[in-house]
Protein backbone atom coordinates (compact mmCIF):
# COMPACT_ATOMS: atom_id res chain seq x y z
CA UNK A 1 0.00 0.00 0.00
CA UNK A 2 3.00 2.63 0.78
CA UNK A 3 4.31 2.27 -2.71
CA UNK A 4 0.99 3.92 -4.33
CA UNK A 5 2.16 6.48 -6.77
CA UNK A 6 -0.66 8.51 -5.64
CA UNK A 7 0.27 8.35 -2.25
CA UNK A 8 3.99 9.01 -3.04
CA UNK A 9 2.76 12.27 -4.62
CA UNK A 10 0.82 13.31 -1.17
CA UNK A 11 3.42 12.63 0.69
CA UNK A 12 6.52 14.38 -1.76
CA UNK A 13 4.09 17.49 -1.85
CA UNK A 14 3.87 17.99 1.67
CA UNK A 15 2.76 21.47 2.34
CA UNK A 16 5.69 23.40 3.61
CA UNK A 17 7.52 21.41 0.26
CA UNK A 18 5.15 22.49 -2.00
CA UNK A 19 5.24 26.22 -1.11
CA UNK A 20 8.76 26.20 -1.18
CA UNK A 21 9.20 25.05 -4.98
CA UNK A 22 6.69 27.98 -5.20
CA UNK A 23 8.77 30.55 -4.33
CA UNK A 24 11.92 28.97 -5.66
CA UNK A 25 10.77 28.89 -9.29
CA UNK A 26 12.72 30.73 -11.93
CA UNK A 27 9.44 30.10 -14.22
CA UNK A 28 8.87 33.43 -16.22
CA UNK A 29 5.03 32.74 -15.67
CA UNK A 30 2.91 35.71 -15.76
CA UNK A 31 0.00 34.34 -12.89
CA UNK A 32 2.39 36.09 -10.57
CA UNK A 33 6.53 36.93 -9.82
CA UNK A 34 6.98 36.44 -6.12
CA UNK A 35 10.71 37.03 -4.89
CA UNK A 36 12.97 35.01 -3.03
CA UNK A 37 12.37 35.47 0.70
CA UNK A 38 15.66 34.89 3.07
CA UNK A 39 14.38 33.17 5.19
CA UNK A 40 12.74 29.43 5.79
CA UNK A 41 9.50 29.38 5.27
CA UNK A 42 6.93 27.13 7.25
CA UNK A 43 3.11 26.62 6.50
CA UNK A 44 2.16 29.49 8.47
CA UNK A 45 4.21 32.28 7.29
CA UNK A 46 2.95 31.44 3.47
CA UNK A 47 -0.42 32.66 5.08
CA UNK A 48 0.58 35.64 6.39
CA UNK A 49 1.04 37.23 3.02
CA UNK A 50 -0.92 38.14 0.32
CA UNK A 51 1.80 37.59 -2.01
CA UNK A 52 3.21 34.23 -0.53
CA UNK A 53 -0.70 32.95 -1.02
CA UNK A 54 -1.74 34.62 -4.07
CA UNK A 55 1.50 32.80 -5.42
CA UNK A 56 0.76 29.14 -4.06
CA UNK A 57 -2.36 29.55 -5.43
CA UNK A 58 -0.61 30.59 -9.02
CA UNK A 59 1.56 27.19 -9.04
CA UNK A 60 -2.08 25.73 -8.93
CA UNK A 61 -2.90 27.48 -12.62
CA UNK A 62 0.74 26.53 -13.57
CA UNK A 63 0.45 22.67 -12.90
CA UNK A 64 -3.22 22.67 -15.07
CA UNK A 65 -1.72 24.00 -17.41
CA UNK A 66 1.59 21.93 -17.89
CA UNK A 67 0.35 18.63 -17.10
CA UNK A 68 -2.48 16.32 -16.01
CA UNK A 69 -5.79 16.53 -18.03
CA UNK A 70 -6.00 20.35 -18.87
CA UNK A 71 -2.87 20.94 -20.42
CA UNK A 72 -3.02 21.17 -24.28
CA UNK A 73 0.42 19.76 -24.80
CA UNK A 74 0.36 15.79 -26.11
CA UNK A 75 0.43 14.42 -22.61
CA UNK A 76 -3.36 16.36 -21.97
CA UNK A 77 -6.72 15.06 -22.55
CA UNK A 78 -7.77 17.62 -25.59
CA UNK A 79 -5.22 15.25 -27.37
CA UNK A 80 -5.45 11.57 -26.26
CA UNK A 81 -9.59 11.95 -25.77
CA UNK A 82 -9.85 13.09 -29.15
CA UNK A 83 -7.74 10.30 -30.45
CA UNK A 84 -9.66 7.97 -27.81
CA UNK A 85 -12.95 8.90 -29.78
CA UNK A 86 -13.23 9.64 -33.05
CA UNK A 87 -11.45 13.22 -33.65
CA UNK A 88 -8.25 12.51 -34.01
CA UNK A 89 -6.03 10.14 -35.92
CA UNK A 90 -2.85 8.51 -34.66
CA UNK A 91 0.29 9.13 -37.02
CA UNK A 92 2.94 8.23 -34.22
CA UNK A 93 3.93 4.52 -33.57
CA UNK A 94 4.01 4.96 -29.70
CA UNK A 95 3.40 2.32 -27.54
CA UNK A 96 1.69 4.74 -25.07
CA UNK A 97 -0.28 6.36 -27.78
CA UNK A 98 -1.62 3.63 -30.21
CA UNK A 99 -2.88 1.91 -27.78
CA UNK A 100 -5.64 4.61 -26.66
CA UNK A 101 -5.74 5.31 -29.89
CA UNK A 102 -7.29 1.91 -31.34
CA UNK A 103 -8.72 1.33 -28.05
CA UNK A 104 -6.62 -1.02 -26.82
CA UNK A 105 -5.50 0.15 -23.09
CA UNK A 106 -3.91 -1.75 -20.14
CA UNK A 107 -3.65 -0.77 -16.88
CA UNK A 108 0.11 -0.33 -16.82
CA UNK A 109 -0.22 2.67 -20.05
CA UNK A 110 1.99 5.34 -18.98
CA UNK A 111 -1.23 7.82 -19.58
CA UNK A 112 -3.69 6.24 -17.87
CA UNK A 113 -0.62 6.31 -14.92
CA UNK A 114 0.05 10.18 -15.27
CA UNK A 115 -3.29 11.52 -15.75
CA UNK A 116 -4.53 10.23 -12.57
CA UNK A 117 -1.26 10.42 -10.60
CA UNK A 118 -0.87 14.41 -12.02
CA UNK A 119 -4.27 15.03 -11.19
CA UNK A 120 -4.56 13.71 -7.38
CA UNK A 121 -1.20 15.94 -6.80
CA UNK A 122 -3.04 18.73 -8.45
CA UNK A 123 -6.09 17.91 -5.69
CA UNK A 124 -3.75 18.01 -2.82
CA UNK A 125 -2.07 20.64 -3.34
CA UNK A 126 -5.45 22.40 -3.67
CA UNK A 127 -6.28 20.72 -0.19
CA UNK A 128 -3.02 22.27 0.68
CA UNK A 129 -3.72 26.10 -0.05
CA UNK A 130 -7.45 25.23 1.58
CA UNK A 131 -5.82 24.29 4.72
CA UNK A 132 -3.55 27.11 4.89
CA UNK A 133 -6.50 29.73 4.33
CA UNK A 134 -8.81 28.18 6.79
CA UNK A 135 -5.39 28.48 9.61
CA UNK A 136 -4.68 31.72 8.86
CA UNK A 137 -5.13 34.68 11.28
CA UNK A 138 -2.99 37.34 9.26
CA UNK A 139 -4.73 37.65 6.02
CA UNK A 140 -8.05 39.46 5.45
CA UNK A 141 -11.23 38.18 5.01
CA UNK A 142 -12.08 39.33 1.52
CA UNK A 143 -8.94 37.42 0.58
CA UNK A 144 -9.54 34.71 2.02
CA UNK A 145 -12.51 33.82 0.38
CA UNK A 146 -11.42 34.73 -3.16
CA UNK A 147 -8.66 32.60 -2.93
CA UNK A 148 -10.40 29.62 -1.56
CA UNK A 149 -13.46 30.23 -3.78
CA UNK A 150 -10.65 29.63 -6.45
CA UNK A 151 -9.48 26.70 -4.56
CA UNK A 152 -12.89 25.18 -4.29
CA UNK A 153 -13.60 25.47 -8.17
CA UNK A 154 -10.03 24.19 -9.24
CA UNK A 155 -10.91 21.03 -6.50
CA UNK A 156 -14.17 20.42 -8.42
CA UNK A 157 -13.02 20.90 -11.85
CA UNK A 158 -10.37 17.82 -11.57
CA UNK A 159 -12.45 15.83 -10.28
CA UNK A 160 -15.06 16.48 -12.63
CA UNK A 161 -12.90 15.23 -15.40
CA UNK A 162 -11.22 12.45 -13.39
CA UNK A 163 -14.92 10.69 -12.90
CA UNK A 164 -15.84 11.10 -16.90
CA UNK A 165 -12.48 9.20 -17.34
CA UNK A 166 -12.30 6.46 -15.09
CA UNK A 167 -15.93 6.55 -13.68
CA UNK A 168 -16.40 5.82 -10.30
CA UNK A 169 -13.49 7.78 -8.05
CA UNK A 170 -12.14 8.87 -4.72
CA UNK A 171 -13.29 12.67 -4.04
CA UNK A 172 -10.10 13.75 -1.99
CA UNK A 173 -10.82 17.28 0.66
CA UNK A 174 -7.66 16.64 2.72
CA UNK A 175 -3.96 16.49 2.60
CA UNK A 176 -3.81 13.67 5.70
CA UNK A 177 -1.77 10.89 4.39
CA UNK A 178 -3.82 8.36 6.84
CA UNK A 179 -7.14 8.64 5.43
CA UNK A 180 -5.99 9.57 1.50
CA UNK A 181 -3.74 6.39 1.75
CA UNK A 182 -7.03 3.84 2.75
CA UNK A 183 -9.91 5.69 0.37
CA UNK A 184 -12.23 4.37 -1.40
CA UNK A 185 -14.14 4.90 -4.56
CA UNK A 186 -17.45 6.97 -4.42
CA UNK A 187 -20.10 6.51 -6.74
CA UNK A 188 -21.09 8.77 -9.32
CA UNK A 189 -23.47 10.43 -7.53
CA UNK A 190 -21.85 10.91 -4.70
CA UNK A 191 -18.76 12.16 -6.65
CA UNK A 192 -21.57 14.69 -8.55
CA UNK A 193 -22.95 15.68 -5.32
CA UNK A 194 -19.33 16.82 -3.80
CA UNK A 195 -18.29 18.29 -6.90
CA UNK A 196 -21.86 20.34 -6.57
CA UNK A 197 -21.56 21.46 -2.73
CA UNK A 198 -17.31 22.49 -3.64
CA UNK A 199 -18.93 24.54 -6.70
CA UNK A 200 -21.49 26.33 -4.58
CA UNK A 201 -19.34 27.49 -2.18
CA UNK A 202 -16.81 28.80 -4.66
CA UNK A 203 -19.60 30.99 -6.18
CA UNK A 204 -20.63 32.42 -2.93
CA UNK A 205 -16.88 33.25 -2.53
CA UNK A 206 -15.46 34.21 -5.83
CA UNK A 207 -15.86 37.89 -6.60
CA UNK A 208 -17.71 38.74 -9.46
CA UNK A 209 -15.30 40.48 -11.56
CA UNK A 210 -11.75 39.29 -12.30
CA UNK A 211 -9.08 39.60 -9.98
CA UNK A 212 -6.38 39.13 -12.56
CA UNK A 213 -5.67 40.47 -16.45
CA UNK A 214 -7.27 38.15 -19.21
CA UNK A 215 -9.59 36.76 -17.57
CA UNK A 216 -6.79 34.16 -16.42
CA UNK A 217 -7.64 33.46 -13.03
CA UNK A 218 -11.81 31.91 -12.25
CA UNK A 219 -14.55 34.24 -10.98
CA UNK A 220 -17.72 33.64 -9.91
CA UNK A 221 -18.92 33.35 -13.67
CA UNK A 222 -16.21 30.90 -13.81
CA UNK A 223 -17.78 28.73 -11.05
CA UNK A 224 -21.45 28.71 -12.79
CA UNK A 225 -20.26 27.91 -16.26
CA UNK A 226 -18.81 24.47 -14.74
CA UNK A 227 -21.68 24.46 -12.43
CA UNK A 228 -24.25 24.31 -15.35
CA UNK A 229 -22.20 21.57 -17.21
CA UNK A 230 -22.81 19.49 -13.94
CA UNK A 231 -26.09 20.06 -13.60
CA UNK A 232 -26.46 19.04 -16.94
CA UNK A 233 -24.63 16.31 -16.90
CA UNK A 234 -26.93 15.25 -13.62
CA UNK A 235 -29.81 15.79 -15.35
CA UNK A 236 -30.89 18.43 -13.18
CA UNK A 237 -32.03 20.70 -16.08
CA UNK A 238 -33.87 23.73 -14.49
CA UNK A 239 -30.45 23.66 -12.62
CA UNK A 240 -28.59 24.16 -15.57
CA UNK A 241 -30.69 26.67 -17.08
CA UNK A 242 -30.74 28.86 -14.41
CA UNK A 243 -26.34 28.74 -13.97
CA UNK A 244 -25.95 28.90 -17.93
CA UNK A 245 -28.65 31.92 -18.27
CA UNK A 246 -26.34 33.80 -15.10
CA UNK A 247 -23.20 33.22 -17.19
CA UNK A 248 -24.81 34.42 -20.67
CA UNK A 249 -26.24 37.46 -18.86
CA UNK A 250 -23.40 38.53 -17.54
CA UNK A 251 -22.25 41.91 -18.80
CA UNK A 252 -18.53 40.60 -18.17
CA UNK A 253 -18.70 38.71 -21.66
CA UNK A 254 -19.77 39.76 -25.48
CA UNK A 255 -21.14 37.34 -28.21
CA UNK A 256 -18.45 36.89 -31.26
CA UNK A 257 -19.54 36.63 -34.59
CA UNK A 258 -15.94 36.54 -36.04
CA UNK A 259 -14.76 33.22 -35.68
CA UNK A 260 -10.97 33.66 -35.83
CA UNK A 261 -11.27 35.91 -32.82
CA UNK A 262 -12.69 33.64 -30.83
CA UNK A 263 -9.14 32.11 -29.59
CA UNK A 264 -7.95 35.22 -29.27
CA UNK A 265 -6.42 36.29 -25.73
CA UNK A 266 -8.77 39.28 -25.42
CA UNK A 267 -11.60 37.24 -26.76
CA UNK A 268 -14.81 38.38 -25.05
CA UNK A 269 -16.45 35.30 -25.01
CA UNK A 270 -13.71 33.32 -22.60
CA UNK A 271 -14.70 33.01 -19.77
CA UNK A 272 -11.64 31.52 -18.64
CA UNK A 273 -8.28 30.44 -19.92
CA UNK A 274 -4.49 29.95 -19.00
CA UNK A 275 -2.09 32.52 -19.12
CA UNK A 276 1.18 31.66 -21.02
CA UNK A 277 4.36 30.69 -19.59
CA UNK A 278 6.29 33.80 -20.65
CA UNK A 279 5.03 37.12 -22.01
CA UNK A 280 6.09 35.86 -25.95
CA UNK A 281 4.61 32.55 -25.51
CA UNK A 282 1.03 30.97 -27.62
CA UNK A 283 -0.94 27.99 -26.59
CA UNK A 284 0.63 24.71 -25.87
CA UNK A 285 -2.78 23.44 -28.13
CA UNK A 286 -0.84 25.75 -30.83
CA UNK A 287 2.18 23.79 -30.55
CA UNK A 288 0.51 20.64 -30.06
CA UNK A 289 -1.67 20.52 -33.19
CA UNK A 290 -0.35 22.10 -35.96
CA UNK A 291 1.94 21.07 -38.54
CA UNK A 292 3.02 22.66 -41.70
CA UNK A 293 4.15 19.26 -43.30
CA UNK A 294 2.83 16.09 -43.80
CA UNK A 295 2.54 13.64 -43.06
CA UNK A 296 1.68 15.12 -39.61
CA UNK A 297 4.24 14.20 -36.87
CA UNK A 298 1.47 13.25 -34.20
CA UNK A 299 -1.98 13.87 -35.05
CA UNK A 300 -4.59 15.11 -37.66
CA UNK A 301 -8.35 15.53 -37.87
CA UNK A 302 -10.21 12.25 -38.99
CA UNK A 303 -11.14 12.45 -42.51
CA UNK A 304 -14.68 11.37 -41.18
CA UNK A 305 -15.05 13.95 -39.16
CA UNK A 306 -13.96 16.82 -41.74
CA UNK A 307 -16.15 15.05 -43.98
CA UNK A 308 -19.23 15.53 -41.57
CA UNK A 309 -19.24 19.39 -41.52
CA UNK A 310 -22.23 20.89 -43.02
CA UNK A 311 -21.88 22.72 -46.42
CA UNK A 312 -20.96 26.40 -45.60
CA UNK A 313 -19.97 25.45 -41.84
CA UNK A 314 -16.95 28.42 -41.29
CA UNK A 315 -16.21 26.24 -38.48
CA UNK A 316 -14.14 24.16 -40.79
CA UNK A 317 -12.67 27.20 -42.82
CA UNK A 318 -11.77 29.06 -40.10
CA UNK A 319 -11.27 26.72 -37.45
CA UNK A 320 -9.48 23.44 -39.33
CA UNK A 321 -6.46 23.82 -41.85
CA UNK A 322 -5.49 21.62 -44.94
CA UNK A 323 -1.95 20.40 -45.16
CA UNK A 324 -0.76 18.77 -48.78
CA UNK A 325 2.33 17.00 -50.02
CA UNK A 326 0.81 16.98 -53.46
CA UNK A 327 -0.76 13.88 -52.95
CA UNK A 328 -2.60 13.22 -49.46
CA UNK A 329 -4.15 15.94 -47.56
CA UNK A 330 -4.33 16.26 -43.48
CA UNK A 331 -5.89 18.92 -41.67
CA UNK A 332 -5.10 19.96 -38.24
CA UNK A 333 -7.06 21.72 -35.68
CA UNK A 334 -6.75 25.33 -36.07
CA UNK A 335 -8.66 27.41 -33.19
CA UNK A 336 -5.65 28.23 -32.26
CA UNK A 337 -3.30 29.93 -35.04
CA UNK A 338 0.30 30.13 -33.70
CA UNK A 339 2.42 27.15 -32.77
CA UNK A 340 5.55 29.76 -31.48
CA UNK A 341 6.53 32.77 -29.70
CA UNK A 342 5.33 36.07 -30.74
CA UNK A 343 6.74 39.71 -29.67
CA UNK A 344 3.84 39.52 -27.01
CA UNK A 345 1.08 36.56 -26.02
CA UNK A 346 -1.52 36.04 -28.88
CA UNK A 347 -3.54 33.69 -27.51
CA UNK A 348 -4.37 31.67 -24.20
CA UNK A 349 -5.58 28.16 -23.80
CA UNK A 350 -9.51 28.80 -23.39
CA UNK A 351 -11.32 25.96 -20.72
CA UNK A 352 -14.41 27.55 -20.59
CA UNK A 353 -16.58 29.70 -22.95
CA UNK A 354 -19.61 31.27 -23.69
CA UNK A 355 -20.13 28.97 -26.98
CA UNK A 356 -20.74 26.14 -24.55
CA UNK A 357 -23.14 27.96 -21.77
CA UNK A 358 -25.73 28.45 -25.01
CA UNK A 359 -25.51 24.63 -26.09
CA UNK A 360 -25.63 23.55 -22.16
CA UNK A 361 -28.90 25.93 -22.09
CA UNK A 362 -30.01 24.56 -25.03
CA UNK A 363 -29.74 20.80 -24.35
CA UNK A 364 -31.60 21.69 -20.85
CA UNK A 365 -34.10 23.60 -22.36
CA UNK A 366 -35.08 20.84 -24.49
CA UNK A 367 -35.58 18.20 -21.95
CA UNK A 368 -37.60 20.88 -20.02
CA UNK A 369 -39.88 20.86 -22.93
CA UNK A 370 -38.63 24.75 -23.75
CA UNK A 371 -38.43 23.63 -27.49
CA UNK A 372 -38.77 27.55 -29.17
CA UNK A 373 -35.75 28.93 -26.47
CA UNK A 374 -33.76 25.92 -27.16
CA UNK A 375 -33.97 26.22 -31.08
CA UNK A 376 -33.06 30.13 -30.34
CA UNK A 377 -29.52 29.02 -28.73
CA UNK A 378 -28.99 26.63 -31.36
CA UNK A 379 -29.71 28.85 -34.22
CA UNK A 380 -27.30 31.55 -32.02
CA UNK A 381 -24.44 28.67 -32.57
CA UNK A 382 -25.36 28.12 -36.14
CA UNK A 383 -25.75 31.60 -37.24
CA UNK A 384 -22.36 32.71 -35.88
CA UNK A 385 -20.91 29.49 -38.08
CA UNK A 386 -22.66 30.74 -41.56
CA UNK A 387 -25.37 28.39 -41.39
CA UNK A 388 -29.29 28.75 -41.52
CA UNK A 389 -31.68 28.64 -39.14
CA UNK A 390 -31.94 24.97 -38.06
CA UNK A 391 -34.40 22.99 -39.31
CA UNK A 392 -35.15 20.44 -36.61
CA UNK A 393 -38.34 20.74 -34.85
CA UNK A 394 -39.15 17.56 -32.29
CA UNK A 395 -38.11 17.41 -29.40
CA UNK A 396 -35.68 14.05 -30.72
CA UNK A 397 -34.55 16.30 -33.85
CA UNK A 398 -33.64 19.12 -31.96
CA UNK A 399 -31.47 16.83 -29.39
CA UNK A 400 -30.09 15.60 -32.02
CA UNK A 401 -29.13 19.32 -33.54
CA UNK A 402 -26.95 20.45 -30.49
CA UNK A 403 -25.18 16.97 -30.51
CA UNK A 404 -24.17 17.73 -34.03
CA UNK A 405 -23.24 21.09 -33.04
CA UNK A 406 -21.84 19.98 -30.23
CA UNK A 407 -19.62 18.09 -32.22
CA UNK A 408 -18.21 21.02 -34.66
CA UNK A 409 -17.93 23.62 -31.77
CA UNK A 410 -15.80 21.76 -29.03
CA UNK A 411 -14.11 19.45 -31.16
CA UNK A 412 -10.72 19.08 -29.39
CA UNK A 413 -11.34 20.98 -26.09
CA UNK A 414 -10.53 18.75 -23.45
CA UNK A 415 -12.60 15.40 -24.57
CA UNK A 416 -16.08 16.80 -24.80
CA UNK A 417 -16.70 14.35 -27.88
CA UNK A 418 -15.90 11.23 -25.94
CA UNK A 419 -17.90 12.72 -23.14
CA UNK A 420 -21.16 13.68 -25.23
CA UNK A 421 -20.98 10.11 -26.95
CA UNK A 422 -20.89 8.35 -23.36
CA UNK A 423 -23.56 10.49 -21.55
CA UNK A 424 -26.22 10.04 -24.83
CA UNK A 425 -26.04 6.67 -24.94
CA UNK A 426 -24.82 6.54 -28.34
CA UNK A 427 -21.02 5.33 -27.70
CA UNK A 428 -20.89 2.27 -28.51
CA UNK A 429 -22.99 2.45 -31.69
CA UNK A 430 -20.91 5.37 -33.19
CA UNK A 431 -17.57 4.55 -32.26
CA UNK A 432 -17.84 0.95 -33.31
CA UNK A 433 -18.79 1.82 -36.21
CA UNK A 434 -15.41 3.71 -36.89
CA UNK A 435 -13.16 2.42 -34.57
CA UNK A 436 -12.40 -1.84 -34.71
CA UNK A 437 -10.98 -2.11 -31.01
CA UNK A 438 -13.85 -0.73 -29.48
CA UNK A 439 -15.96 -2.06 -27.06
CA UNK A 440 -18.52 -1.00 -24.58
CA UNK A 441 -16.43 -1.73 -21.65
CA UNK A 442 -14.10 1.24 -22.97
CA UNK A 443 -16.24 3.99 -21.95
CA UNK A 444 -14.20 4.22 -18.80
CA UNK A 445 -10.14 4.07 -18.92
CA UNK A 446 -8.87 1.11 -16.69
CA UNK A 447 -7.77 2.50 -13.00
CA UNK A 448 -3.82 2.29 -12.73
CA UNK A 449 -2.76 -1.10 -11.57
CA UNK A 450 0.00 0.24 -9.19
CA UNK A 451 -3.02 2.14 -7.66
CA UNK A 452 -4.81 -0.71 -6.84
CA UNK A 453 -1.96 -2.77 -5.96
CA UNK A 454 -1.37 -0.10 -3.46
CA UNK A 455 -5.11 0.84 -1.92
CA UNK A 456 -7.75 -2.34 -2.11
CA UNK A 457 -10.19 -0.38 -1.38
CA UNK A 458 -9.61 1.07 -4.98
CA UNK A 459 -11.11 -2.15 -6.09
CA UNK A 460 -12.97 -3.33 -8.44
CA UNK A 461 -10.98 -2.27 -11.52
CA UNK A 462 -13.30 -1.07 -14.33
CA UNK A 463 -14.94 -3.89 -15.99
CA UNK A 464 -12.96 -5.20 -19.26
CA UNK A 465 -9.35 -4.57 -17.91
Amino acid sequence: MKNSTVMKQLKRFRFIAFIALVLNSTSCDDFVEVPLPNSQLTGTTVFESELTANAAMAQIYIQLRDGGILTGLPTGGSLNLGLYSDELRDYTTSAISQPIYNNSLTDDNATVGSLWRLSYSQIYNVNSIIEGLNSSTSLSTSFKEQLKGEALFVRALVHFYLMQIYGNIPYIKTTNYEINRQVPRQTSTEVYNAIVIDLEESIELLSETYVSADNARPNKMAARALLARVFLYMDRNADAIEQASNVIGSSLYVWETDLNKVFLRNSTTTIWQFASATAVRNTNEGTTFIFVSGPPPLCALQNDFINAFEVGDQRKVKWTKAVTNGTTTWHHPFKYKLRTATSSSQEYSVVLRLAEQYLIRAEARAKEGDLSGAIEDIDLIRNTAGLPNTTAVTNSEILDEIQKQRRFELFTEYGHRFFDLKRSGTITTVLSAVKPGWNSTDVLWPIPQSELNANPNLLPQNSGY
